[in-house]
């Protein structure tokens, strides 16, 4: 029999959830954010809606949606729901799971969905143990990882699984859902005295980075630790703000940031390391995380320098590592060191012109037609084996020997042309010596 008792025990148990648990939402309706992949008319919203889906794994960074969804599946589905976690629990967790699952389909002719969170955690022998259940149906595998599957995931359960990537929520999508905690009487805040200000909403936004549990935890934080003020409301300032994510606010506006980020851009790209020293400090002064900074500077030593000085690309990884590891104030020096590296070298965007043209010739073929000297032979007919013989072992020749490696429909198209800019002067002069005519 249910009583008031149980009533208020249900309802400290909810006030006591943290508030990023309580605002979980629990339907499709509710799901915010990856419209690519769970909009209204998609394959995955189209399969769960008619409880369709087949095994899949969901990839993307911490705190956008990934629990949530599969949260969302188990509550919608007809069949069983197993969670666990690839860090905690082990092959015989997974076996005993499959086990009743299997019972569940024999005797009620229930499917089980098994959600392995964090499963990149798993090894090649924990996901091999996984494969004969999947294969048969027996359970519905849902995999949840921040890794890149492809890499993390052994190949056999790739390709048994659909992947489905979750992008960083927008600034946007995070400032509603904070503000609809704010009023949500039921889960959220909406009963207290509260007020939050807009600046505070938009710092918590922005520097959660697309990490929606970050921003809960921060605006809890915030609203619980902020005094009341004397006419008996919460006030949520943007030094509120500030303290309960532990990041400064920008001392420059939105349009500000993205100009000087552009312009620290434009002096790597221009070689003026006078320019971009400025500019990457002056960010780094209004409270721009350092970090940002960084992946501009490893994007840049591929994009502007790229093969002229491949020296750069590791000193600013390096540079990178170090400032992640080292932090404040010190790792700023070896940030600089290969700013001004990047700035000072010599400069080629021939990887990005390569790139272009290969994504131009992939999008105008179809249908590739690859050199049948250049296919595993174990997949072709008796004939087609004859046809892969004719592949010449490079090293058999010295170290080049010519052979075509292109489509026939891409044949004689150059992606990649070396300039006369550092390396690359080196590149042009090994191909003439190796005897390659391009």
């Amino acid at each position: 029999m249910y009583t008031l008792f149980d009533e208020l025990n249900n309802e400290n148990q909810l006030k006591s959830t943290p508030l990023a648990e309580r605002m979980r939402p629990e339907t499709l309706r509710e799901f915010l954010g990856q419209s690519d992949i769970a909009s209204e008319g998609s394959l995955l919203k189209r399969a769960i809606i008619s409880d369709r889906l087949g095994s899949c794994i969901f990839f993307g960074p911490p705190g956008t949606g990934k629990s949530t969804l599969a949260n969302i599946i188990a509550n919608s589905t007809s069949g069983k729901f197993v969670k666990l976690n690839a860090v905690t629990s082990g092959v015989a967790d997974v076996k005993k799971a499959i086990e009743q699952a299997e019972i569940d389909l024999k005797t009620f002719g229930k499917r089980t969905y098994l959600l392995l969170d964090e499963c990149h955690r798993f090894n090649k022998t924990q996901q091999d143990s996984l494969l004969p259940s999947i294969e048969k149906g027996t359970i519905i595998f849902i995999g949840s990882t921040t890794e890149n599957p492809y890499v993390a995931m052994t190949p056999a359960i790739i390709s048994r699984c659909r992947v489905f990537e979750f992008k960083t929520l927008s600034t946007e999508i995070i400032k509603n859902a904070l503000k609809k905690a704010v009023a949500d009487k039921k889960r959220g805040f909406g009963e207290m005295n509260l007020e939050v200000e807009e600046d505070a909403y938009n710092h918590i936004a922005i520097t959660s980075a697309g990490d929606l549990r970050t921003a809960y935890n921060a605006i809890e934080l915030a609203v619980l630790t902020t005094p009341v003020d004397e006419d008996g409301v919460t006030r949520v300032r943007l030094k509120d703000a500030e303290q309960s994510i532990q990041k400064k606010a920008l001392s420059i506006d939105e349009n500000g940031y993205y100009h000087m980020l552009s312009a620290f851009c434009k002096s790597l790209r221009g070689s003026d390391s006078d320019g971009a020293l400025y500019y990457s400090q002056r960010l780094i002064k209004a409270g721009l995380d350092p970090m940002i900074i960084a992946r501009r500077l490893v994007v840049h030593s591929a994009e502007d320098v790229g093969l002229s000085d491949p020296q750069a690309l590791v000193i600013a990884t390096s540079a990178m590592t170090a400032l992640q590891h080292i932090g404040q104030p010190e790792g700023l020096i070896p940030l600089s060191e290969a700013i001004i590296y990047v700035c000072e070298t010599n400069k080629s965007n021939s990887v990005i012109t390569a790139i272009e043209k290969a994504s131009k010739a992939v999008e105008e073929i179809k249908d590739d037609d690859i050199p049948p000297h250049l296919i595993n032979p174990s997949y072709l007919s008796k004939e087609g084996k004859k046809l892969s013989a004719e592949y010449k072992y490079p090293h058999d020749f010295g170290e080049y020997v010519e052979q075509e490696y292109l489509p026939k429909k891409v044949r004689g198209q150059t992606f990649y042309q070396p300039t006369d800019h550092g390396f690359e002067k080196q590149i042009k002069k090994m191909r003439i010596d190796k005897g390659i005519k391009k």
